[in-house]
Parts: structure tokens; C-alpha cells; sequence
């Protein structure tokens, strides 16, 4: 029944056999085929039941794990993949999973790492390629974004591969400025079968660059096919307003038919546009009547900013009237909890975008969306109390994502809070990835802080001086500079710019100011007859001291 796509047929036989033998694997696999087949939700509780008949199977795991990820149960498929033999966790199969894991949580470094282990146990699987080259195309690393394009050219003359590929050497053309390349890439595109209308979308992308002129011409013959569908006025017009085509937008709008504007996506389009312009009045006229469907809460929303935009007072009655309401009709629905938590933080509205992305938080398909929300406005209200918490939840959710790590332990040293914990996680971020600037600097501070300076230096001078005088790393290279009694330090605190720095990171420069100020004032001391007795090393789980490091002398920024 299930090869003749008899899926109901199927699924309610196995389920009479499961009445009857409720550890029946035949009738799971059959009920688990065939909601599959039908991209069902109920496929994770048919691999669930699979899983639990079968413990040490590493197929029913990674089955299980793969349907938890496709419906967003993130948790669960995490639990699935560590009950996954460890004989198993080195083939390919498993390790694309973990791929996919590692992406849904945001991980994109862990997400290329668990690809490229797939592609080396399984170098001829042309679809791990695709996958990893889709990634390694940008990479700040020549050697592998070159290899990703020759992968991607390669493939792009496969049809399974054509349009995808052919989607990522445009953007990579696009993004390097190679306009024959992209105009190359940007014909073949569209004259593949695959092609669709966001296509265009990356096609009109490059043309803008191209040619003013060409790209307006491009435009024009794009606007009516947009009109046939609904949902491509809504792209179109979308992709106009994020690329600063507002204006013409709203023009267009004024001489569109009315029955072309009723849709909810291309209400939700123009409701943007006018609010994109600031044109306060116009979006209230938009919002204050007609339905949109079940976006409403949408309406409701993009009514409230119109409101206290015009009113532009604390206590706005209106606001708070209309915005409840948009938020009483997304309760329980994490869809539209999402859609609101989105528009309050694009508008500004803090207090309520909070409220809506910690509720957000607690649902693991948009947890990592909701937590990296909550860690941008926390830094923006120097809400560092919070803030600490939130890169906390962030770390679990991601361990092994290095620059989160690293955060976290930098903060925690910081707001001298769990410092044991802060000084391994240090280590942990430096030892997952030393090159990257952040992970070195903070392991660099943290071996400052257990009084091994030396240490710290040695770390920050592998890093590149353009690295060195990045306006945050500028505050730890002046600080451990300093604690070294190097006047360089003086450099490093001139290039910082406390505009752009943390409000810790400004007590950080105080810091080394002062000691500066205090070694200059300080007469040298006589020289001893013998060597001072050292003092011990402050016990600690980093590594073992090297010999002290010479003076770290800055290069000039360029820029």
C-alpha cells in the first residue's frame, strides 16, 4: 500500500496492529513511512516508538533525530543523537545530522565542521559536497571558498544541483564584486526549469549593482509578473522596501487595482512600507480598517506604532489598548508570537519585544532566534545582569560554539561572576578555535586575571594588528599592556573608541589608564644584590606558564 501511496490505507491497518501488539516494529515502520510520506508531525512519535524498540539501532536514532529536526523539536533530536552508539558517531550519516542540529541552534562553525567530516568519510557523495560547499563559499579562508566555487561550478552542470548551486555562486559573485561572473551565473539561473520568482529576486540583487539603468528596466518587466501572484507582489515588494525602494513601492501601491491589495501577505507588505517611510498618518488609514485573515494580529501591531509615533508620549492609551489586543491574538500560538516579537524589535518597542521573545525562548525551534534578540537588546541597555544570564542559555543550548563561549567567560570575568567557571570556559572557547580573535583575547584575559600576564601577551601577539586594533580587543591588548608596564598601552588606549565600547569594557580602560599613570609615577626600584624568591603560580586548570614574553610592540592602524 505504501508504494502505491495508499497512505491512509496503510497507516490505519498498522494501527489496528498496534492494538493489538503494541510493540509491533512492522506496523511502526509503516505508520512512521507513511506520515513521513505526508510530512506529518506525527512521524517524530511513530521514529520515537522505533527508537525505543530498537536502543542500540544507530539507523532508528538518526531516523528519530532527523524527523525531531524537520518539525523543530530540537531537544529531542539532541537526546537522539547522544544515545546513538558511540561505534556509530563517525559515519557520515551521523555526522550530517549533527550538521543540521548544529545549524538549527545557529551554530554555523560547528554546522561546517560535522559537513566536512561527512564529505571525508563519503568524498564521492556528490549531495555532502553540495551541502559543504553551499557553507565553505564564504569562508574568510581563500583555499576553501576557491574549492567551494569549483564545487559548486562543477555541480551546477548536475540537474538534482543546477539551481542551487548556480543561487550560491550568484550571491558569492555578487558579495565579491565579480560582476562578469555574476552576470554569467545570473543568465544561466534563469534559464533553468527550476527557477522561481525569489530567483529574480537574487537576479535583480546583482543588477542593482550592475547597472542603474539595466536594473531599473529589470524592474519594470518584473512588477507584472509579481501582479499574477499574490504572494510575489508581497516578495516583490518586500524585497523593495529592505533595499531602499520604499518610495517607489508606495507609489506603485496608488496605482494598483484594489483586489490586488486585499491578500494579507501584500497588506503586511504595505503596512511595512509606510511605516519603512515613517509616514505615520498614512500607516494608521492602512491599518484602521478591513481584515487581514488570520495575520490580523499583524494589522492590530503595525497599528499600535501608528499610533505612538503620532502621539509620541510615554502614556499613550491607544498603544497599550491596541497592542494588547494584537498580543491576546497570538497567545499559544508561537507562529505568530514570532511575527509580533520581530515587528516590536524592528520598531523599537523594547519593553514589549522583550515580553514576547522570552515567552519565545522556551520553544526550542526559536530559541536561538528569541535568545540572540534578547542578547542584542540587553547589550544595548548595558543590561549586563541579564545579559550574563541570557549568553548562559545561549552556551547551553550551543556548547560548542566557540565565539558564545567565549563571550560568556569574558563577561563572567568581568562582572566577576562564577570565575572558576569563566576562566575554563576561556580556555574551552581558545583551545575550540585559537585564531579567532575573540577566543584568543578573552583566554588572553583571563590567564591576566590569574596574574600570568606573560602568558596573555604571548597569545596576543599571534593574532594580525588589524585584529589587535579592533575597538573591543583594543581595550584588553591596553589592559594587559599595562599590567605588564609597557608604555605601548598608551597606543592601544588612543585607538579604543568608548563610543563603541561596553559599559565593562570602559571600566576595563580605566583600569589601564590608572595603572599606567601609577607606573609612571612610581621611581624604578634599586637593583637587588640577589634574585626575589617567586611567587607561586595561582593554581588553576589552564595550561602551565611559558617563559615570560618580550615586549608586544602594536602596529599603527591603518585605518
Amino acid at each position: 500500500m505504501l508504494q502505491e501511496h495508499k497512505f491512509n490505507e496503510a497507516a490505519q491497518t498498522a494501527r489496528e496492529m498496534v492494538k493489538l501488539h503494541p510493540d509491533a516494529l512492522p506496523a511502526y515502520y509503516i505508520l512512521a513511512e507513511a506520515a513521513e510520506k505526508q510530512n506529518l508531525e506525527e512521524t517524530v512519535s511513530w521514529r520515537a516508538q522505533i527508537a525505543r524498540l530498537l536502543p542500540q539501532d544507530a539507523e532508528s536514532q538518526l531516523n528519530l533525530a532527523s524527523a525531531a529536526l524537520r518539525f523543530g523539536e530540537l531537544d529531542l533530536a539532541r537526546k537522539a543523537l547522544d544515545r546513538v552508539p558511540a561505534a556509530d558517531r563517525d559515519r557520515a550519516a551521523f555526522h550530517v545530522v549533527a550538521g543540521w542540529l548544529a545549524r538549527a541552534q545557529g551554530n554555523v562553525a560547528e554546522q561546517e565542521q560535522q559537513f566536512a567530516a561527512a564529505v571525508n568519510k563519503e568524498p564521492g557523495n556528490d549531495l555532502y559536497q553540495f551541502n559543504l560547499a553551499v557553507l565553505q563559499i564564504h569562508s574568510i579562508d581563500a583555499q576553501k571558498s576557491a574549492k567551494a566555487r569549483n564545487t559548486l561550478v562543477r555541480l551546477s552542470k548536475m540537474a538534482p544541483f543546477r539551481t542551487g548551486a548556480l543561487r550560491a555562486l550568484l550571491n558569492d559573485a555578487v558579495e565579491r564584486n565579480d560582476l562578469a561572473a555574476a552576470d554569467n551565473f545570473a543568465q544561466q539561473l534563469q534559464m533553468s526549469q527550476q527557477v522561481t520568482f525569489g530567483d529574480y529576486l537574487l537576479c535583480l540583487n546583482f543588477y542593482r549593482k550592475l547597472d542603474e539603468k539595466k536594473f531599473r528596466l529589470l524592474l519594470e518587466r518584473v512588477k507584472p509578473f509579481a501582479v499574477r501572484n499574490l504572494s510575489d507582489l508581497a516578495s516583490l515588494m518586500n524585497w523593495m522596501n529592505e533595499n531602499g525602494f520604499a518610495g517607489d513601492v508606495a507609489r506603485w501601491v496608488d496605482k494598483l487595482p484594489p483586489e490586488k491589495l486585499t491578500s494579507p501577505r501584500v497588506s503586511i507588505a504595505v503596512a511595512d512600507t509606510y511605516a519603512t517611510l515613517k509616514n505615520w498618518s498614512r500607516l494608521k488609514r492602512w491599518t484602521s480598517s478591513g481584515s487581514w485573515g488570520e495575520s490580523n494580529y499583524l494589522r492590530l501591531g503595525y497599528q499600535a506604532i501608528a499610533a505612538r509615533q503620532l502621539r509620541r508620549t510615554t502614556e499613550n492609551a491607544e498603544f497599550e489598548a491596541l497592542w494588547r489586543s494584537a498580543e491576546q491574538a497570538t497567545k499559544a500560538l508561537p507562529g505568530r508570537e514570532l511575527d509580533l516579537a520581530r515587528l516590536a524589535s524592528k520598531w523599537n518597542l523594547p519593553s514589549e519585544s522583550e515580553e514576547l521573545w522570552l515567552r519565545l525562548a522556551k520553544n526550542p525551534p526559536m530559541r536561538r532566534e528569541a535568545l540572540d534578540a534578547l542578547r542584542r537588546l540587553y547589550r544595548t541597555k548595558n543590561e549586563t545582569e541579564k545579559l550574563y544570564e541570557i549568553l548562559q542559555r545561549l552556551h547551553e543550548s550551543s556548547p560548542k560554539e566557540a565565539p558564545i563561549t567565549a563571550d560568556l567567560a569574558r563577561l563572567g570575568l568581568n562582572l566577576d561572576q562564577n570565575n572558576k567557571q569563566s576562566q575554563d570556559l576561556a580556555k574551552e572557547a581558545y583551545d575550540q578555535a585559537p585564531s579567532e580573535a575573540n577566543c584568543a583575547v578573552t583566554y588572553a584575559f583571563a590567564l591576566d586575571r590569574l596574574g600570568r600576564n606573560a602568558e596573555g601577551l604571548e597569545i596576543i601577539k599571534k593574532l594580525p594588528p588589524n585584529q589587535l586594533h579592533d575597538p573591543h580587543a583594543a581595550v584588553y591588548v591596553a589592559l594587559l599592556l599595562a599590567n605588564a608596564n609597557q608604555v605601548e598601552a598608551k597606543d592601544y588606549i588612543a585607538s579604543t573608541d568608548e563610543t563603541k565600547i561596553y559599559v565593562e569594557e570602559k571600566k576595563l580602560l580605566d583600569e589601564a589608564r590608572a595603572r599606567l599613570a601609577a607606573a609612571s609615577s612610581t621611581p624604578s626600584p634599586p637593583v637587588s644584590p640577589s634574585p626575589a624568591e617567586l611567587s607561586p603560580t595561582p593554581t588553576s586548570t589552564l595550561s602551565p606558564a611559558p617563559t615570560p614574553a618580550p615586549s608586544l610592540t602594536p602596529a599603527r592602524s591603518t585605518s
